[in-house]
């Protein structure tokens, strides 16, 4: 695409581009990468230990991640205007709640509030109407929408590290409640003519395998579903385990937490880079060339960060690890249209995003139960490299029979 076509395309499609955007940013406030960074001010206040927290996020998050699969389902009968602002009003709500509850007992359940229409419903709703929304140029519009994830990655965890030394937490929790409620609006607004979605028009459908357009039962019980699970799970988990541990990460590394989080930035420019250039391959080759192979580099990244002591040795991993983060922002949201059709893309793609968020849930609980058994996050690491590896071993046997139906 030619630079004067580039910006055509976004001229053209810039309302609906940009609701994607903002709902991708919004996200951040339930994602593990934001949370986390308020992970010992809540350890401390409630008396928590590493594996007691892990515990109880995980539980929030997997409950979150069982109401996605009928939550997700709802961008099947509602419109992202419609939808949108009253999943970012119960983000907001949600981010109050974390700032005013003092009561363990309902920790768990501000966690749930928090990931479901933060990490689960926001970004839901965003790349099912890109996949919706876009045919041709599915894979552009995925990594344009997404850019928020990224800047939310670069800009907020650098930001409230730094506010915290001169305001108190309660407060910045307030102030990501009030951040979220201005968006509702503007998406209001972004959204006054909604782009008719092309998935629900037959002229413009597009179909998965055997040119069928696959129901939620039907991919359900289809083995390529279950033979991708790990490589939808496995990035969600470890990524989430790795943003989730980052302050204990620093202290037994040496390192200062601001030192850390300033690599954030480095770490969004490379996924936004490798977000991109996914976007424009996919485009070009499609999903089944690209899946089975595209979290090698995280496997690399954990190796890496699992042996390194230095600094500039996290650098190195955490580019690695961006390598496919970026591509994961964009490519399984394709990879769903792309082999089972749109036009019941919302509630496929919610079963793909409650084993995502299960897998948020699962990464943490883990590793915190292992720190807290005596095996340290750098050991992890070097197993969590070798799972990587089977995953795509293990993406490359579904697809490679897969993709002859298509």
């Amino acid at each position: 695409m030619t630079q004067f076509r580039l910006r055509q395309y976004l001229y053209d499609n810039a309302t609906w581009l940009s609701a994607g955007v903002l709902l991708t940013f919004l996200s951040s406030f339930g994602q593990t990468f934001f949370i986390s960074i308020f992970a010992g001010e809540i350890r401390a206040e409630f008396g928590l230990s590493h594996g007691a927290w892990g515990g109880l996020y995980s539980l929030g998050t997997t409950v979150s991640a069982i109401v996605m699969i009928w939550a997700g389902g709802l961008t099947d009968v509602f419109r992202v205007r419609v939808l949108g602002p009253v999943v970012l009003a119960g983000l907001s709500l949600a981010a109050i709640s974390m700032a005013l509850n003092s009561w363990l007992m309902l920790l768990p359940v501000v966690i749930f509030l928090l990931r479901l229409f933060g990490q689960g419903m926001s970004i839901h709703i965003a790349t099912v109407a890109m996949a919706r929304w876009f045919t041709v140029t599915r894979g552009k519009a995925l990594s344009i929408a997404t850019i928020g994830i990224a800047l939310g990655e670069a800009l907020l965890p650098l930001g409230f590290v730094a506010a915290m030394a001169f305001v108190d937490w309660h407060w910045l929790w307030i102030v990501s409640a009030g951040i979220t409620a201005l968006g509702i609006p503007v998406l209001i607004r972004l959204l006054r003519q909604e782009r008719t979605p092309q998935s629900l028009s037959d002229a413009y459908s597009s179909t998965g395998m055997q040119g069928h357009h696959w129901t939620r039962k039907e991919t359900l019980f289809h083995p390529l579903f279950w033979l991708m699970t790990p490589a939808i799970l496995g990035p969600s988990a470890f990524i989430t385990a790795f943003f989730f541990h980052q302050v204990h990460l620093a202290e037994v590394k040496g390192w200062q937490h601001i030192e850390l989080v300033a690599l954030f930035p480095v770490f969004t420019g490379v996924s936004l880079l490798a977000m991109f250039t996914s976007g424009w391959a996919l485009d070009k080759w499609g999903t089944a060339r690209m899946m089975p192979f595209y979290q090698l580099p995280m496997a690399v990244g954990f190796a890496v960060i699992g042996v390194t002591n230095s600094i500039s040795g996290a650098l190195i991993g955490m580019s690695f690890l961006a390598l496919t983060v970026g591509a994961n922002n964009t490519l399984p949201s394709a990879f769903w249209a792309e082999f089972y059709g749109t036009r019941h893309i919302g509630s496929i793609k919610a079963m793909a995003t409650a084993v995502m968020v299960l897998g948020s849930a699962i990464g943490p609980g883990l590793t915190g139960v292992l720190i807290d058994l005596g095996i340290p996050l750098s050991t992890q690491f070097l197993w969590i490299a070798v799972f990587f590896v089977l995953v795509c071993l293990t993406a490359w046997a579904g697809i490679s029979r897969a993709a002859r139906s298509l």
